[in-house]
C-alpha cells in the first residue's frame, strides 16, 4: 500500500488488544464485544491489518466470513481514528476486493448505518431485503 502503510492478512501480524478495544468500546455494530468473542470471529476468518510502514502499529482492520467460492460477508472494518481520512479506508477495502476477486464470489454482502459513499466506490450498492431470505437469532 502507498503513503506509509501496508496491508497484511497474516492474523499473526494482528494486534487483537489494539483491534478488540477499537470494537467493543468505539464500533456501533460491535459495542460490548467479548476478547473471547473476537478472538473466535478472528480464527474463523480471513483477516486485513493495516500497518504504518515506519513503526509497524496497526492502524486498521477488517474481517471477511467467506467460503471463498460462493460467498463473502465484510465485517468489522475499522479504522482508527487517528488517521480516518487519509485514504486508508479506502485502501483496505480495495484490497479486500482485490483478494476476494479470484475467487468468483457471487456475492459479497456487508451492512453499514454510515459508509454507503466509502463502499458504493467498490461496486457495492444498496439492496433491500430480497424475498425469501431469512434469518434467525439465537438466544
Amino acid at each position: 500500500m502507498n503513503d506509509g502503510y501496508e496491508i497484511s492478512t497474516d492474523p499473526a501480524r494482528l494486534d487483537v488488544e489494539r483491534l478488540h478495544h477499537w470494537l467493543s468500546t468505539d464500533a456501533y455494530w460491535a459495542l460490548g464485544r467479548s476478547r473471547e468473542q473476537q478472538e473466535r470471529a478472528i480464527a474463523g476468518s480471513l483477516n486485513f491489518g493495516v500497518y504504518a510502514a515506519a513503526d509497524g502499529r496497526q492502524i486498521g482492520y477488517a474481517r471477511v466470513v467467506t467460503d471463498r467460492a460462493t460467498f463473502a460477508w465484510l465485517c468489522d472494518v475499522y479504522v482508527d481514528r487517528a488517521v480516518r481520512g487519509t485514504g486508508v479506508g479506502g485502501a483496505l477495502v480495495e484490497a479486500v476486493c482485490a483478494e476476494l476477486e479470484p475467487d468468483g464470489l457471487r456475492r459479497i454482502l456487508l451492512a453499514t448505518a454510515d459508509a454507503h459513499g466509502l463502499y458504493a466506490r467498490f461496486g457495492f450498492t444498496g439492496m433491500a431485503e430480497p424475498e425469501g431470505y431469512m434469518t434467525r437469532g439465537m438466544p
